[in-house]
């Protein structure tokens, strides 16, 4: 049975949509921040940040001067980096369309970039094929995507226990977070490959807390409170995250604040 990527991928647009990404993406800043600062853009580079949600990465590499092109698949989020932008005071052109057929020439840009989004394109191959299709000879590709053992590798992981399984074919997006994997991806690229471990902090009143303010803005568990809450299954999986949270609280004070680590990759593309 042949798999519906486009179903696929309007489920995800809606993924994105429901909730308030644009608010939860301002508790990852320092990942953008870091992704900015390994691709070190500046005035004459042309930039392309994939699946760039609210811009995080976009508006920081256009403020540091750079021609940026961000693309997403959802149209509400390109809606919000875009007003994001116009505050900021910077030019960036916001673009829709699915990182597995990027709607660019060749060889287009000298810096490929993307912060926790490429990573959920159902086609890995094909979407890091796209990265590199793009990409300047002797540009970079950048990219941080949630480790399978990080906080977020693991919540991804309890909510998937509770949905039906996707297909088998198709990889877990955290997987973008395991070097081995990564380096398969871009095994016929030729291009050469560091990665590093870095981590975002999440801070807020408890684990609890924290807990109630995914189910409101984040559209993974959103979307699985949707899809079991009528069937009589959120309890179980609203335990286990709550449960998740409080083993990887590392405050002492009654409050919350965990580590989500994440890989750092880089792909210095052949001249």
């Amino acid at each position: 049975m042949s798999i519906d990527f486009d179903g696929i991928k309007e489920g995800q647009r809606r993924m994105w949509a429901s909730g308030d990404y644009p608010d939860i993406a301002r508790t990852i800043v320092s990942a953008a921040e870091m992704v900015i600062e390994r691709a070190q853009p500046a005035a004459g580079m042309s930039l392309l940040d994939v699946a760039t949600g609210s811009g995080n990465v976009a508006i920081g590499a256009a403020a540091a001067g750079a021609d940026v092109t961000g693309l997403d698949i959802t149209p509400t989020l390109l809606e919000a980096a875009s007003e994001r932008a116009r505050k900021a005071g910077v030019d960036v052109r916001f673009v829709e369309g699915d990182a597995e057929a990027l709607p660019f020439e060749d060889a287009s840009f000298d810096r490929v970039t993307s912060c926790f989004g490429v990573m959920f394109a159902p086609r890995q191959l094909l979407a890091a094929s796209e990265l590199v299709r793009v990409a300047r000879p002797g540009a970079r590709i950048v990219f941080a995507a949630w480790t399978p053992e990080g906080l977020n590798g693991r919540m991804f992981r309890t909510i998937g226990a509770h949905m039906p399984p996707p297909p088998p074919e198709l990889k877990s997006p955290v997987m973008w977070g395991d070097e081995d994997h990564v380096r398969s991806l871009f095994a016929d690229s030729g291009a050469q490959l560091t990665f590093e471990r870095q981590a975002v902090t999440f801070e807020h009143d408890s684990p609890e807390d924290w807990f109630q303010y995914n189910e409101r803005v984040l559209g993974p568990t959103i979307m699985a409170k949707a899809a079991l809450e009528p069937q009589g299954r959120w309890a179980p999986l609203r335990s286990e995250l709550v449960e998740l949270y409080t083993e990887g609280n590392e405050a002492d004070d009654g409050g919350f604040r965990a580590r989500a680590e994440y890989l750092l990759g880089v792909a210095e593309m052949p001249d």
